[in-house]
């Protein structure tokens, strides 16, 4: 289960007793849970995509690739709004006879992965290239999340790819999180 959080402290990280953390208000929390559900939403679709189109390669192959494809995903996620019913009047009589619902909580629900592996950051957001060395475990993995990058920029036609994969070596088929970074097309057009 996660909701949002944000520094109060002084911003000290030396430190860890000056951070404190604070909640955001709910209209700023479900804008925030929203957006990283529709993330997860989105990458799911992407690798979707990629794996078609690796389906795809092979099956129009005439001989099958000399090494194993990765079979990976994201975790499932959804949200889960918490109400409450209130009354509607202060009187008891009132609000015997009538009451409203109102939100009280947003929360952002991923499935439990049960892992003792490390977790692993395979690839950074701001490059397309594994951050593992070839002789480390999870470099296989790495190296084809690389390779999906770029077939999802192809596909997307430069709109958009899963930049920043990161999960369990041992178990990264349940256990990744993704930050999706749209790409800004330039303008060619001359002034």
């Amino acid at each position: 289960m996660k909701r949002p959080y944000h520094s109060t402290g002084d911003g000290n990280l030396k430190d860890k007793s000056t951070i404190q953390i604070g909640r955001y208000v709910l209209q700023q929390e479900l804008e925030k849970l929203f957006r990283e559900a529709n993330v997860l939403y989105w990458s799911q679709s992407l690798m979707k995509m990629t794996y078609e189109f690796i389906d795809h390669a092979i099956a129009a192959s005439p001989t099958p690739p000399p090494f194993p494809i990765p079979r990976l995903r994201f975790v499932d996620a959804g949200l889960a709004l918490a109400y409450t019913q209130a009354p509607e009047s202060t009187s008891i009589s009132a609000s015997l006879s009538r009451s409203s619902t109102r939100m009280t909580g947003a929360y952002l629900l991923e499935e439990k992965i049960e892992c003792n592996g490390d977790f692993t950051k395979f690839v950074h957001n701001c490059d397309c290239v594994p951050l593992l060395d070839p002789d480390e475990e999870g470099y296989d993995i790495a190296e084809f999340l690389c390779f999906t990058q770029h077939v999802q920029y192809i596909k997307t036609k430069g709109l958009v790819y899963i930049a920043d994969y990161q999960g369990m070596h041992s178990f990264v088929t349940c256990g990744m999180a993704l930050i999706l970074i749209l790409l800004r097309r330039e303008s060619n057009t001359a002034h």
